[in-house]
């Protein structure tokens, strides 16, 4: 079998299964968890820096899929793209955490490449990926026979339909799917080379509670084209995309309402000049 190594363990996340499972107990007890009402949650938004910054509300939002139905394939949109960037999916084989492989669903990607134009990746071809990554020794941890598809989702209505296809062609196979999405919000200061509101103090509260607040209301309101707009014009969602394909594919699966779990930025763990937000929503 093809295997996909992880190429981020040991650095942004620990390359052993205990520490793992240790990281993974302490999240759920940190109280980074809100009340959530209702249950049997279709989809959610995970951030994907390394885990000392926001692995915990990654970890909570994951937790909170882990109800029945138990999926049988998870659908992860990711990576960095841009408009006009290719589609990527990685369409057989397994890619590896510390604890263990998870399969690829083979039939499942190879209907949407009859379909869509993907660049395809494999486990000796790929290019380094930690928005899909870091997620996924959540995923084996809480659901450890899942398959997954990873997809490469750029900001464009074509991912959307990807992402509504997806699970189109999921249900004609008669799968369970969920659906997960990874995007982290601004990322401001001069390492982003993005300070239009200064720093300190009110640089912080902007994008707090200006610029981060826009885009989660939009994704809350689950208007995914929205979400692509909102993102692109005022630059504070770095995977618009694979945000915006999440809400459409959750939607299809009956998805009509969203949920903030949690938000967070690294500068509450790590003060600095340059920092980023994050978020956890779910939807059911």
């Amino acid at each position: 079998m093809d295997v996909r190594r992880a190429d981020f363990a040991g650095s942004w996340y620990p390359a052993e299964a205990s520490a793992c499972e240790r990281e993974i107990r302490r999240f759920l007890d940190d109280g980074q968890r809100s009340a959530l009402a209702g249950a049997g949650f279709v989809g959610g938004i995970v951030p994907h820096a390394g885990w000392f910054y926001s692995g915990s509300i990654a970890c909570n939002v994951i937790h909170a899929l882990a109800t029945k139905p138990v999926p049988e394939v998870i659908i992860i949109f990711g990576m960095h793209l841009h408009p006009n960037s290719d589609l990527y999916i990685m369409a057989d084989g397994a890619w590896e955490t510390p604890l263990g492989e998870i399969g690829i669903h083979s039939a499942l990607a190879h209907r949407l490449l009859e379909l869509f134009e993907f660049q395809v990746e494999t486990g000796r071809r790929h290019h380094p990926d930690n928005t899909i990554e870091l997620q996924l020794p959540f995923i084996k941890y809480f659901f450890p026979d899942v398959t997954i598809l990873p997809i490469g989702a750029p900001p464009e209505a074509r991912s959307l339909d990807v992402g509504r296809t997806a699970v189109d062609i999921a249900r004609e196979l008669g799968l369970r799917v969920k659906v997960i999405g990874s995007t982290d919000l601004t990322h401001y200061g001069p390492n982003y080379g993005f300070t239009a509101h200064g720093g300190g103090v009110e640089a912080l509260d902007w994008v707090k509670n200006s610029n981060d607040n826009r885009i989660i209301d939009t994704i809350i309101a689950m208007d995914p084209k929205r979400v692509i707009d909102e993102a692109l014009t005022h630059q504070n969602a770095c995977c618009a995309g694979a945000a915006a394909t999440t809400i459409a594919a959750a939607g299809r699966l009956g998805a009509r309402q969203a949920q903030s779990l949690a938000y967070t930025t690294s500068y509450d763990k790590s003060p600095a000049e340059s920092f980023v937000g994050y978020v956890g929503i779910v939807f059911g």
